[in-house]
């Protein structure tokens, strides 16, 4: 049996113009099941990192325009806190593909606190995603902000981007 889904907050973004949102982790809800992730058809996140994904998801939605690419930049207010983000694409978001009833997509990333560093490469409090794209056909993205180990509360903002070529 599905679970009751959680709304997304739809968001208007125009194309080639730079977005923001603020948000709270405590205006989303605890997703107890995290298997829709790890599942093959849309391996959005392994099951060894599913505690980075524990507390409140916080969740958006949005059109994405054919011939474009979306960054996503999250910046919690509070330099220690633990925040994971994801997002993915459907064709039209619906009660049976917002997640946890996720059981396929086009493509999912997602982006969390690193286990290990990675050569060349820093990380902060900051997390940001890329190659959300839509090349022939129009997608939806959603969006998911998620506090890590089960993190409920804290203020964030989120910067969105579409640029579109045509």
């Amino acid at each position: 049996m599905a679970q009751k889904e959680q709304e997304p907050i739809w968001l208007t973004l125009k194309p080639n113009e730079a977005f923001s949102v603020k948000g709270n982790l405590k205006d989303g809800k605890i997703m107890p099941d995290l298997s829709w992730a790890w599942n093959s058809a849309v391996a959005c996140f392994p099951q060894t990192q599913a505690q980075k994904f524990t507390g409140n998801h916080v969740l958006y939605a949005l059109d994405l325009p054919n011939f474009s690419e979306m960054e996503i930049w999250l910046v919690p207010t509070d330099e220690q806190a633990n925040f994971s983000i994801y997002a993915y694409e459907v064709g039209k978001v619906a009660n049976n593909n917002t997640v946890p009833n996720l059981s396929s997509c086009i493509r999912c990333e997602a982006e969390h606190k690193w286990d290990y560093k990675k050569r060349g490469q820093t990380q902060d409090h900051t997390r940001r995603i890329k190659d959300i794209l839509a090349i022939n056909n129009p997608y939806q993205v959603i969006i998911g902000v998620v506090g890590a180990n089960g993190l409920q509360e804290g203020d964030f903002t989120l910067h969105l981007k579409i640029n579109k070529s045509k």
